[in-house]
């Protein structure tokens, strides 16, 4: 049935719960996880204005992300499932979506900041894009 599960996270609660359901699902059907965060490259954090002197390298924004993955593991029991962690720079829905390609994955459990339809496509939700785009099922998790 399912035997990769991607977990996209941003390290807020909805992440988490997503994380949750997915070790709770990956526990009984014997699958492993990737947990993925993709961190923006320095242009796309910025944007492409001037930043006013600040520059932010890509090195800072991988550590980040790094920290993004330990604050969604911390206190979620994952000792019986296998969670593989990984950062990637980009755009959250591209990388998603080829990450699905290249590593074979089943299934997406991905959190929903549940903004609707209309907020959603202005502040541009990636788990209505990820729903919308991708070749495997997609679980979202309120």
């Amino acid at each position: 049935m399912f035997k990769k599960i991607l977990v996209p996270t941003d390290a807020s609660e909805f992440s988490r719960r997503a994380l949750k359901a997915a070790i709770d699902l990956a526990q009984t059907v014997q699958a492993e996880i990737e947990l993925l965060h993709v961190s923006y490259t320095p242009q796309a954090f910025w944007g492409y204005t001037i930043s006013y002197g600040i520059t932010v390298t890509q090195d800072q924004l991988d550590q980040s992300g790094e920290l993004a993955l330990e604050a969604t593991l911390a206190g979620v029991d994952s000792a019986k499932v296998l969670i593989n962690q990984k950062v990637e720079s980009g755009h959250p829905v591209t990388v998603i979506l080829d990450e699905i390609k290249k590593e074979g994955i089943d299934l997406i459990v991905m959190g929903s900041h549940g903004y609707g339809a209309i907020t959603g496509s202005v502040l541009g939700s990636v788990s209505q894009r990820v729903l919308q785009r991708a070749s495997c099922p997609v679980l979202i998790i309120k």
